[in-house]
């Protein structure tokens, strides 16, 4: 074998022509933090495109997510994920979760913060309650009780 290229060497690749790997996995949807309470619900959604399809999986602390509480909904031919937790528990929920994409290309992680309150009602001032409902377009109530 020759010192480079112009020493009339040649380079070997484990993949055969035109089989050159492509760009590793990239997300299309990534997961927003999230600030739940206690007792309640939290779900993040993720989403990754690649060739071949990459496959999504979820981990807290560097591990698979792994609890009756933790539900993992695939999608997408498992290029998508829903990490389903309920009910939130504090503190041991509140962490910072991970999204992993993988396919023969290569592996790229995006991080989701859960944040849990505890708490047993909505706040109170002066006598009334208040709270706000959400959705696409959410909206405020004050409630005396």
């Amino acid at each position: 074998m020759g010192t480079g290229w112009g020493g009339g060497g040649f380079c070997t690749a484990p993949w055969g022509p035109g089989l050159l790997p492509g760009p590793p996995p990239r997300f299309i949807k990534e997961p927003k933090d999230q600030i739940g309470v206690s007792g309640g619900v939290a779900s993040f959604v993720c989403q990754a495109t690649g060739d071949p399809k990459p496959r999504v999986t979820w981990n807290k602390k560097g591990k698979k997510v792994n609890s009756q509480r933790f539900e993992t909904i695939e999608f997408d031919q498992s290029a998508g994920a829903v990490l389903r937790i309920q009910p939130l528990r504090t503190p041991r929920d509140e962490n910072v979760y991970e999204c992993v994409a993988q396919n023969s290309a290569g592996e790229v992680t995006v991080h989701a913060k859960l944040t849990v309150l505890r708490g047993t009602g909505l706040p109170r001032v002066g006598g009334w309650a208040r709270g706000c409902v959400g959705g696409t377009r959410p909206w405020g109530f004050w409630d005396r009780r």
